[in-house]
This record gives structure tokens, C-alpha cells and sequence, in this order.
């Protein structure tokens, strides 16, 4: 009965959360409310449970990058970044789009993409407002840029993370096996690109004319503090780097940036808080909780070990499923939650394998299902959720159907690609 109970409230807050004719962070608190009040979730387990609870790592590295950012942005390099961008692309829309998702693409693999478009999402927001253009469609071009980009490396897209830690498998690993596809699909992505938001590109030459005659160099209000800050970001984004062989999690360095950045701004403390995305990290937690009571009433687990009984033997039919089935259910549940419950289930049917190159490629296919499903919604992921925030902060709210309409499509290429791919390299 839990099971049910448990399973009926997730589809009514989801439906809420997807219609969203109630704030999604009343939507969510309630339910995971319920889910306590219940006994569905495991009580007071929830703020300790790794599998069942509030994945604490995730909120302090979102919470640890707001700060950094919100200081970043107090010495006008993004003001600077966005005419700078302007400037490059002439103010044409598409490719202005095209420079946006290209070094969020790139940024993605190293700097992760939360982070990426946290640092990213600013700058789209003042070039957009400077040519009087919205900036929903590149907001949205961007997230998808970085949830495909993201893929790439272990330390891109935090389910990487969590599945390099469960298979152990290396930086490397991730580079020599996820990279080559996430090339093609980001290359294609950038074409459809000019398919899906061709209705959105506006040119205004009386405003791109006036971004020309900006100076981007007077845009820097505080020349010193900016260097302090790259510093220290240069410093996190290393320590992320070498999070594996330093045996600390990225959560740890993202608050210890952001500590060592309050520490040399000298900025007053409670104005840098004041740019935290509280509503979304709050929204974050009760999402964990929720996922949590559907773990500790066995839906998850329930859905994992019929996975294994239908495929039994059949790895490629394993394959095809993880990669799928991980893009639809990530794509409703969270895929941080989603792949730290089903990497269990993934390793008992790893172990089942015939031989190591085809258990690995069942863990790339539940890493590129995973990862490639944060787009299919706006709760998808961490990014989708983070940017939604920033855009709704800044005055171009994005609705949930109109980030899911184009992460839907995005997400069934990316899929089709990813599964050709793992049979022509694993199975073929």
C-alpha cells in the first residue's frame, strides 16, 4: 500500500510541478512533507541517508558556487562579457546562439555544468537585455549545450560522478568513451538549433549599433577584485579537476572558494547572500526527499529488478533499455537521485556480463541515458533547474513546457545517436 501511496503523490506533484498552477517549491515541500508525515520517507533519515535523503553534496556545491558567482559579479565582468559577445557575433541572433552554446560546451567537461551555466547565464541575461532581444531561447540553448557537453568527462555532469565512483571508473575512462559521441551530437544539436528557435532570432540594428559603440574594458568596476576573484576560481576549478586524487568532493572546494572569496572581496556578507538562488536550493531538497520515499517504499528498487529479469542474458537488449528507460526516468525524477538509486541496480546486471567490455559498455549506457535525459524536462537536471531560477531572477521567467518542448526533442536525438553508438563500439 506505502508502495502506491508513495508513487501517487510523486505523479500529483509532478503534474503541479509540470502544469505549475502551484509555486514548485510549495509543490514539493508539501509533498515531501506528506511523504514524512506518512512514513514513506525514512523520518529523520532523510538529512543523512545518501540514498534515501537530501543529497547534501549537491545542495552546498550549488550553494558554494552562488556565492562565488554572486561576488564575481559584483566587479562587472559579465557586463563585460556580454559586449564582448555582442561585439564578436554583430549582434546576429543565431550566431550570438552559437557562441553562447560553444563555450558552455566546452566549459561544461571541466568546470561541470551546473557551474558552467551559473557563470554562463549572467552574461546571456545582460548581452540579451543590451540588444533588446529574450533571452529564454538562449537560456534554454544553453542548458541543453551544457547537459550534452557536460557528458563528456567524469567530473561534467554529476551523475558522472556518482556512476565513476560505483564502476571506478577514471577521468580517462569518460574522455576516451563518452567524448567521441558527444562531439557528433553537439555538433548536430548546434544545426537543429537553427530549426528550433529560428522564430525567436530578432535583429535590431538600431540596438546592435548602439552595443558596438560600447567599450567592453569600461564595463570593469573593480579592476582589483577581479583579479582576486579569478584567482580563486582558477583555484576551484582546479581543485575540481583534481577532486579524485585529492579525495575531496567538489561540494567541499565549492564551499571553500566560496569561504576563501568572501574572505579577499571584503564584501558585506549578507548583500553577497542576497544573490543565492534560495528558492531553488529549497526546491532541490524537498525533490530529494520525494525521490527518497519512492526508494524507501521500493518503487525504485521494484522497477531495477524487473529490469533484470527481463533482460536476463540479453546485454544489448540491457543496453538499449538503460539508455532509454534512464532518459524517460531521469527526466521525471532528477537524474543526480535517479542515478544514485539505479547504479546498484546497474552493477548487479554489470556482474552478469560475459566479459569487461560488455559490463563497461552498460555503464556508459546508463551514464549517456542519464545524462542525455536531464534535458527531456525543466527538473531534469541541476542546470535546467539552476538557469530557470536565474532567468525567473532576472525577469525572463521560462515556463516548464517551454524549457520541456525543446529538451524533449533534444533529448530523443541525443538518445538515437548515443544507442547507434554503443552498438556499432560495444555490441557490433
Amino acid at each position: 500500500m506505502s508502495f502506491i501511496i508513495a508513487l501517487a503523490i510523486f505523479v500529483v506533484a509532478f503534474f503541479f510541478i509540470a502544469t505549475e498552477k502551484v509555486d514548485k517549491v510549495r509543490v514539493v515541500l508539501i509533498a515531501a512533507g506528506l511523504m514524512l508525515v506518512l512514513g514513506l520517507a525514512p523520518g529523520a533519515e532523510v538529512f543523512f541517508s545518501e540514498h534515501e535523503g537530501i543529497d547534501w553534496r549537491v545542495i552546498f556545491l550549488l550553494l558554494g558556487m552562488m556565492i562565488i558567482v554572486g561576488i564575481i559579479k559584483q566587479t562587472g565582468v559579465f557586463d563585460y562579457l556580454a559586449i564582448w559577445a555582442a561585439k564578436r557575433s554583430s549582434g546576429k541572433p543565431y550566431r550570438l546562439m552559437v557562441m553562447l552554446m560553444v563555450i558552455t560546451a566546452v566549459a561544461s567537461p571541466f568546470l561541470d555544468n551546473v557551474t558552467t551555466i551559473m557563470l554562463v547565464a549572467p552574461v546571456t541575461v545582460v548581452v540579451c537585455n543590451r540588444l533588446h532581444i529574450p533571452a529564454q531561447p538562449y537560456l534554454i540553448a544553453e542548458v541543453l549545450a551544457s547537459n550534452i557537453g557536460g557528458a563528456a568527462t567524469l567530473i561534467g555532469d554529476p551523475p558522472n560522478i556518482i556512476i565513476g565512483a560505483r564502476a571506478g571508473l577514471t577521468f580517462t575512462d569518460f574522455l576516451v568513451h563518452m567524448a567521441p559521441v558527444v562531439v557528433v551530437i553537439f555538433v548536430l544539436f548546434v544545426l537543429l538549433t537553427r530549426v528550433l528557435f529560428r522564430k525567436s532570432f530578432r535583429y535590431n540594428p538600431e540596438h546592435v549599433a548602439e552595443v558596438m559603440s560600447l567599450q567592453e574594458r569600461r564595463a570593469i568596476t573593480d579592476v582589483r577584485l577581479l583579479v582576486r576573484c579569478l584567482i580563486v576560481l582558477g583555484l576551484v576549478v582546479i581543485g575540481f579537476g583534481l577532486h579524485a586524487v585529492l579525495h575531496i568532493d567538489p561540494s567541499v572546494i565549492a564551499m571553500v572558494g566560496a569561504g576563501v572569496m568572501l574572505l579577499v572581496s571584503k564584501l558585506d556578507v549578507a548583500d553577497v547572500l542576497e544573490e543565492v538562488e534560495w528558492p531553488t536550493l529549497v526546491f532541490f531538497m524537498g525533490l530529494f526527499v520525494m525521490v527518497g520515499g519512492l526508494v524507501h517504499t521500493g518503487v525504485i528498487g521494484a522497477i531495477g529488478s524487473w529490469a533484470i529479469d527481463v533482460f536476463g542474458d540479453n546485454f544489448f537488449a540491457a543496453a538499449t533499455s538503460l539508455i532509454f528507460g534512464s532518459a524517460v526516468l531521469g527526466a521525471f525524477f532528477d537524474n543526480i537521485p535517479y542515478v544514485a538509486t539505479m547504479a546498484p541496480v546497474v552493477e548487479g546486471l554489470v556482474a552478469q556480463a560475459p566479459d569487461p567490455q560488455t559490463g563497461q559498455a552498460l555503464w556508459w549506457a546508463f551514464a549517456l541515458g542519464a545524462d542525455f535525459g536531464g534535458n527531456g524536462t525543466a527538473v531534469a537536471a541541476s542546470a535546467n533547474v539552476v538557469a530557470i531560477g536565474i532567468a525567473a531572477r532576472t525577469g525572463h521567467r521560462i515556463s516548464f513546457w517551454q524549457f520541456t518542448r525543446y529538451g524533449i526533442v533534444v533529448t530523443i536525438l541525443s538518445c538515437l545517436i548515443a544507442w547507434l553508438y554503443v552498438w556499432l563500439r560495444y555490441f557490433l
